[in-house]
């Protein structure tokens, strides 16, 4: 049997969401089935697969019935992708012919003006974008990248040479602006690319730690170094000190850009203020939980008037980020179970904000923590609404 996570994989190259992947391959699979038999199949959660199948229809990869309950089909493959197949190696075809010849006009242009012994060169703006495609092209080990809103633009006009380096198993890392989070050039990068997101002022690629491309936003214009060891180490080593204290950008790929926002505001909120607010009422109010809600409510986060859901569905996202970690919710038991790789009490501060948050609401609450070196920790939230 085909592995269906290949078959995933291999769609998001031509264009789909993850979600859109993993329902078409699960509608191919399985035929005609309801809506909430799809989630199941495809692992998406409930919350998302109407909007899903609407983009699915939308795309002409799937047909959905008007009854209730709702029904959907995949269209066949041979009909939904033919036209893409042949669009897709026209344009191979014809990026292959155009990097052989900008690579001989490279090639013919530096030995007739003698410069093989200059440290860089001037690159026009409308020449920028074939420059860095070549430079991804030719990489051989990694690529690591900084970019601001015109740099993530430039960077996703290169989805193809990405998703070449890629198949070479390439390690690609990007860091990008907070603002960029789920933007429409934001998700044109193919999945691989691992992404964060921090405040940067400068559009840097640097290519195997010796060749660099750096892009003045202003103008566009931009300049190669090639083999400066010097200059390459020094840029890496500015790339991996940001990387390390970077947001995590994997769990909200599939989100909107407004939702994205307000998890980088929610984690960089408690990330700068959290200690001192807890610490502060801890001593002087003793109610630590409470406080760190209003911490949020004060910068402008509301989740009072969120279902519990939606609340359990922004922390799971956070602890993603933050500890590799998960929240689940147990309705039948009425029980939340935070769960971090981490230990320490890296989890605590969003336990105590989802402890406040279900307070506010009106659910009474028992927190039971455990704590295991090798394992992480976890904690069970056990939740009951308070009589009136």
């Amino acid at each position: 049997m085909v592995n269906e996570h290949i078959l995933t994989v291999s769609l998001e190259e031509f264009g789909l969401s993850k979600y859109e992947a993993q329902a078409y391959v699960a509608l191919i699979s399985r035929g005609t089935v309801s809506a909430s038999e799809l989630a199941y199949y495809s692992e998406i959660p409930r919350t998302k697969i109407y909007p899903t199948l609407l983009k699915l229809e939308k795309k002409r990869l799937a047909i959905i019935s008007k009854s209730k309950p709702i029904m959907c089909t995949a269209i066949a493959p041979e009909d939904a992708f033919d036209g893409i197949i042949h669009e897709q190696i026209n344009k191979v075809n014809a990026m292959n012919t155009l990097v052989s010849n900008l690579k001989k006009a490279s090639e013919e242009s530096r030995k007739s003006r003698g410069s093989e012994e200059k440290r860089y060169f001037h690159i026009s703006a409308n020449n920028v974008l074939n420059q860095l495609r070549m430079m991804i092209e030719g990489s051989k080990s990694s690529i690591r990248i900084m970019a601001d809103q015109w740099g993530l633009g430039l960077l996703a006009e290169c989805r193809e040479q990405l998703a070449s380096v890629l198949r070479r198993n390439l390690d690609v890392r990007v860091i990008v602006q907070p603002s960029q989070i789920c933007s429409e050039a934001f998700r044109k990068i193919p999945e691989g690319v691992e992404i964060r997101g921090s405040d940067i002022t400068q559009n840097c690629f640097v290519f195997d730690g010796t060749e660099l491309l750096m892009v003045d936003n202003n103008n566009g214009k931009g300049a190669t170094f090639s083999s400066t060891d010097i200059l390459g180490i020094n840029q890496e080593k500015i790339f991996s000190n940001i990387w390390k204290n970077a947001i995590k950008t994997r769990a909200l790929s599939d989100m909107t850009k407004t939702e994205a926002q307000e998890i980088y505001k929610i984690i960089k909120t408690v990330n700068d203020s959290g200690l001192a607010h807890v610490l502060s009422s801890t001593i002087v109010l003793r109610k630590s939980e409470l406080d760190m809600f209003k911490l949020l409510e004060k910068n402008g986060i509301f989740l009072k008037s969120r279902s519990l859901d939606d609340i359990i569905e922004i922390i799971d996202a956070v602890l993603q980020i933050t500890c590799s970690g998960h929240a689940n919710f147990e309705a039948n038991t009425k029980n939340i179970t935070i769960e971090s790789k981490l230990n320490s009490g890296h989890s605590l501060p969003w336990v105590s904000i989802l402890d406040g948050c279900l307070q506010k609401q009106g659910y009474k609450t028992r927190t039971v923590y455990q704590n295991n070196s090798s394992k992480g920790e976890k904690v069970h939230i056990k939740i009951s609404k308070n009589q009136a």
